[in-house]
């Protein structure tokens, strides 16, 4: 699993002690507004981003600390650009950012796969080139696309840690600053950070920022959330091998899913540290600009899980308007899913759960267990257990399937694949528990996933709780299956062996968010799936008791005071959607 760097470096000579929350606080503040480009002035640049008139700012005292921070072991960056047809602003600004960086241990590989009548840019690489031997440049015989052009780049780097940056966008000047220290501090051999969209019309807007989680492997195979600004050791990618010219358009997304496989220590800095420029022929801009891209995506994801696990799927886009991916696992074969009914407190609602369940669900291989319950009368018993596949039980010990489900009788099932869609991630050796979405019968969501030390007391909270059903949410994320730490026990999958070997000790609101920390604990991925759907006829207010809180609280007191991994520390803490601080 990554780790999370909350952190900057806040002694000259000692890369290793973090820094006061407030002094976090304020760098956060620093590294994420939009404010002129002073840096450029304080590190004697003389060159200023064309037009470009605000963005990251550093102060002179800041940019020195940087420039003087002695680092326990030497690293060299080669920067990978592959130009083609570079328009020379954007040229300039971007070999600028790289210039402008307080880390000064890199070398910037421009291979150059402009046509002839854009030789203006060879001209101005050459240039800057004479004045500043780190910038290495080479003008290719052809154009060989983007990843045999990058591969280029490879050919002429000498660098111990490889970055990728593409020809129009711009770094931060602290980029190199920020990953050599997590290389540093966390012997990290794949480092990500952070970044946002901008567009240049007079001065610099930023129009959204991409905070992004730790590293998530259901994520990164449902869209490249990864992106920019990634840097990988030398090491690292001659294990991979180079970029695949098969893949482009996603040749970014299938290397790093490549790198992802055989990474020891990926670490994510939660600092925007990239700006990906908007114009109109980028994908930043429309990626219906370049359809070839979610093409060689779905590709890539697919030849990633084939190759790493062997199993079957197909892979398609989650939604018609959005850029990312639904994994579909083939199941070869059908295990007996056991369905243990909870929280009956109503006879009525139990028995809508159980017709919905024995209607509408395609899956043809479960039993639907019922547990003694005080709340039930004779007659309804009689009435349930009348009803195929339905039959009392003393408990979970009675199950008979290799997979259980615990559902909340307060449930109603929508999607009737509600069943395979948590089995395909269940019979993964590395999933602990799958979770389905969860929506109030108004249509807006009562659990995507849930985060911890999230929501007004801190405790716990459902991602994107009250948001309508119809919307995307951030960056996408109830489009898509992806990691988190718990799921609601409301739908819950997981193995039967690997419940039995649980020890909850905790209620009902707050008992399945504990099974699933101890299976994190254990090493599992928990995953939330859009995919399966379901109502849940509660309360919208539903608390866990003051006591339940307290002792959840004493159980998981590392787990809160260190942060969710898939929830960002630059977003609020108080709210679920994922607003910024």
């Amino acid at each position: 699993m990554s780790e999370t760097e909350h952190g900057t470096v806040n002694d000259t000579r000692d890369t290793l002690t973090p820094p006061s929350p407030s002094k976090w606080n304020k760098a956060v503040r620093s590294a994420c507004r939009v404010a002129p480009w002073n840096f450029l002035k304080s590190v004697g640049r003389k060159v200023m981003f064309g037009g470009i008139e605000r963005a990251c700012h550093l102060s002179s005292a800041e940019v020195a600390r940087q420039r003087t921070t002695v680092f326990p072991k030497a690293v060299t960056f080669s920067i990978l650009v592959p130009l083609f047809n570079t328009p020379l602003s954007f040229l300039e600004d971007m070999i600028a950012s790289v210039q402008a960086q307080t880390y000064p241990h890199w070398e910037l590989c421009l291979a150059d796969g402009s046509d002839d009548t854009h030789s203006d840019v060879g001209a101005r690489c050459r240039e800057l080139a004479r004045s500043d031997a780190r910038i290495v440049y080479q003008k290719l015989s052809e154009n060989g696309g983007i990843s045999e052009n990058t591969n280029a780049c490879i050919a002429m780097a000498t660098g111990d840690f490889i970055c990728l940056f593409d020809h129009d966008d711009l770094l931060h000047p602290s980029a190199l600053f920020e990953t050599m220290t997590a290389i540093c501090r966390h012997n990290a051999d794949l480092v990500y950070t952070d970044e946002a969209t901008f567009t240049k019309h007079g001065p610099l807007t930023v129009l959204a920022y991409h905070h992004k989680p730790d590293f998530a492997p259901d994520n990164l195979r449902a869209n490249n959330y990864i992106c920019h600004f990634t840097s990988f050791s030398r090491t690292l990618l001659d294990e991979v091998g180079g970029f695949r010219s098969d893949f482009d358009g996603s040749q970014d997304h299938d290397m790093i899913l490549r790198l992802s496989e055989k990474a020891k220590h990926i670490h994510h800095v939660p600092k925007v540290l990239y700006f990906w420029r908007s114009h109109g022929a980028s994908v930043a801009s429309d990626l219906n600009s370049k359809p070839y891209v979610l093409d060689a995506g779905m590709r890539a994801v697919r030849d990633s899980i084939e190759r790493t696990t062997g199993q079957a799927c197909t892979v398609e886009r989650a939604t018609a308007s959005s850029a990312h991916y639904r994994v579909r696992y083939s199941l070869p074969e059908k295990p007996l899913v056991s369905i243990v009914m909870h929280s009956i407190t109503n006879e009525e609602a139990l028995f809508r759960c159980v017709a919905s369940v024995t209607q509408k669900t395609s899956y043809d291989r479960y039993e639907l267990l019922i547990p003694p319950s005080s709340t039930l009368s004779d007659t309804m018993r009689e009435r349930l257990t009348a009803i195929d596949r339905v039959r009392t039980v003393d408990g979970v010990c009675d199950a008979g399937g290799d997979y259980l489900v615990l559902l909340s009788a307060q449930t109603e099932v929508i999607t009737p694949d509600w069943v395979e869609e948590l089995l395909m991630y269940a019979v993964r050796t590395d999933v602990g528990a799958v979770g389905a979405k969860l929506l109030y019968p108004d249509r807006t969501v009562a659990h995507a996933g849930i985060l911890i030390g999230i929501g007004k007391d801190r405790l716990c909270a459902s991602a994107h709780h009250g948001l309508d059903a119809a919307e995307q949410g951030y960056a996408g994320r109830l489009c898509y299956a992806q990691n988190v730490s718990a799921v609601s026990a409301a739908c819950m999958m997981t193995k039967t062996a690997l419940f039995k070997e649980l020890d909850p000790t905790l209620g009902t609101i707050l008992g399945g968010v504990d099974r699933c920390l101890q299976l994190q604990r254990e090493g599992f991925l928990n995953v939330f799936t859009p995919f399966a759907a379901l109502y849940h006829h509660v309360d919208k207010k539903e608390r866990p008791t003051a006591e339940e809180a307290r002792h959840f609280r004493t159980l998981w007191h590392d787990t809160l005071e260190k942060g969710d991994p898939y929830f960002n520390p630059n977003l609020s803490p108080a709210h679920t959607d994922f607003r910024l601080k």
